[in-house]
């Protein structure tokens, strides 16, 4: 099967681990993977803000890197929702970016839903001995309805230990733009999504969108070096969770 890979600015920049882990999962499912140079931000942190106009561009530009695949899979729920959902609504009096675009929205999975309901895999053969717990990030459970293939693919990693989340459907706090706009607000629900983790005896926190993680890992390590929480707890997306043998 072949595949163009979405990779996020954030991963692509600041965790390009993750992106590898992620090529490495559907290579390993037999998928071939294009990754297109040219793709930049989807264009979602302007518009989340207002600036529908400044984000023509990355809109425009992302629809050109991927129309023509077969695939696209992203490594971020909320990039594939922007794509998949958001993108008509500022092209509504573009009539033929419109059409390009809706062709697009049928073609972006986010990473796991693609594995479970495209591939029709559950199994990856991954291996982790550790216990986790697994955050429900907004984008991916609440707008695009991704609820049960995480946990289907996290429930047949061999010696994976996995504890339910307490609240697992709230914000941790991250929000893009929402955590500078209102970054007291933002602090207060990270910090009760960092106790609710610490809580529940993990040693790992895993997601399925990089930008939660990187909010929560930054919580976690200040709630330890502050003693609040007695141990060192990390953050991982799933698909380093799928890549480890």
């Amino acid at each position: 099967m072949k595949i163009h890979f979405f990779q996020q600015c954030l991963i692509d920049m600041f965790y390009p681990h993750v992106g590898m882990a992620g090529v490495h999962v559907l290579e390993n499912l037999g998928c071939e993977l294009t990754v297109p140079k040219k793709q930049v931000c989807c264009g979602q942190m302007f518009t989340n803000s207002g600036y529908n106009e400044a984000a023509m561009g990355a809109i425009k530009n992302t629809i050109e890197c991927f129309e023509n695949a077969e695939y696209v899979v992203s490594m971020s729920g909320s990039c594939a929702f922007a794509i998949r959902d958001e993108y008509h609504h500022f092209l509504k009096d573009q009539p033929e970016w419109l059409e390009r675009a809706d062709r697009l929205s049928g073609k972006i999975y986010e990473f796991t839903d693609f594995i479970v309901n495209v591939l029709g895999v559950e199994d990856v053969g991954a291996r982790f001995n550790e216990t986790i717990t697994y955050h429900t990030s907004c984008h991916v459970t609440r707008l695009m309805g991704i609820k049960e293939p995480p946990f289907k693919l996290l429930s047949n990693v061999k010696d994976l230990t996995l504890i339910d989340l307490p609240h697992k459907d709230r914000c941790c706090g991250f929000g893009g733009t929402f955590s500078v706009k209102n970054a007291e607000l933002s602090e207060a629900m990270s910090r009760e999504k960092a106790m609710e983790i610490a809580g529940t005896g993990a040693n790992v926190v895993v997601g399925s969108d990089q930008a939660c993680l990187m909010n929560m890992a930054g919580m976690l390590d200040r709630l330890h070096k502050e003693g609040v929480i007695n141990r060192r707890i990390k953050a991982m997306h799933i698909a380093e969770i799928l890549n480890c043998r």
